[in-house]
């Protein structure tokens, strides 16, 4: 239930802290609202969802009135927040399902490195064969339900552009073989079975991955020079930035998704697969 609501910043208001260093530590805990009924809002149900306060008593969704008191004072302090909070809690889409980040693959990195490689392609009019990018630059995961304009900025808040390489076939297997060693990242238009920390078969578009020939690659800058230890524009033919954040293109692209009527929902493409001692290729 993606309805946790944290405190903190409030608490520091009302506890009046000086500007001196103070070790702070909290945990999150979800909220039942059994007491008041309250929910994650979005831009357009702040009362529906939270309830409000009139003059000394706050009143809750559920129909209980808190007089004074912290409960109140706290509502007050949530609620007023909110209408500086509406631009991030729009409404940008619908989730058929929840979607969580899983090891290898799943449906959420399959989602997002099918859009990377379709962006690339389109907004620098060059062919992408190949998607590239890091697990780390998805933060969370996708809701079930509303999908929120915070949702997709938490998800993806790097400043990250997209980036097209051409690579030789030969480079690119030098990225997977440090995947297959290590640990595998996001991979979309090339499927790759390994075993024992080695790469038994990489193939793009039902043919196996050429030395020699020329791949369009879509990632993103941070993995062309050292981040998270990839240095994807090593030995590149050539190399093109796209201008924005990823943020920039991930947002308009759940917006599209509304407009023509779909949700957001993806199937595991299995371009990932790893097997175990005793498994056959």
């Amino acid at each position: 239930m993606r309805n946790t609501i944290l405190l903190l910043s409030s608490l520091l208001l009302c506890l009046g802290l000086s500007a001196q260093t103070v070790d702070v530590s909290w945990t999150k805990e979800q909220v039942d609202g059994h007491r008041t009924g309250v929910t994650a809002s979005n831009a357009s149900n702040v009362e529906e969802a939270m309830g409000f306060v009139k003059g000394n008593t706050y009143y809750a969704p559920n129909g209980k009135k808190f007089r004074r008191g912290a409960t109140k004072d706290v509502a007050e302090l949530v609620i007023a927040a909110q209408p500086a909070m509406a631009q991030v809690k729009q409404v940008l889409g619908y989730s058929t399902e929840y979607m969580a980040r899983i090891y290898p693959e799943c449906p959420l990195y399959d989602w997002y490195i099918d859009e990377l490689m379709r962006a690339t392609a389109d907004s620098l009019g060059k062919k992408v064969d190949i998607g590239f990018a890091n697990r780390g630059g998805v933060r969370i995961d996708m809701p079930q339900g509303e999908v929120l304009y915070d949702d997709i900025m938490s998800m993806f808040p790097f400043k990250n552009n997209l980036c097209y390489v051409a690579l030789k076939g030969k480079d690119v297997r030098v990225l997977l073989d440090q995947m297959a060693s290590t640990s595998f990242q996001i991979l979309g238009g090339i499927k790759v079975v390994a075993k024992n920390g080695k790469i038994v078969s990489a193939t793009v578009n039902g043919e196996p991955l050429d030395d020699e020939k020329v791949y369009g690659v879509a990632t993103l800058n941070f993995l062309l020079d050292g981040g998270d230890g990839y240095y994807v524009a090593r030995n590149a033919i050539e190399v093109l930035h796209s201008e924005g954040w990823l943020y920039d293109t991930m947002i308009p692209y759940v917006q599209s998704l509304t407009a023509a009527g779909k949700p957001v929902q993806f199937e595991n493409q299995h371009w990932i697969t790893i097997l175990g001692e005793g498994d056959d290729k």
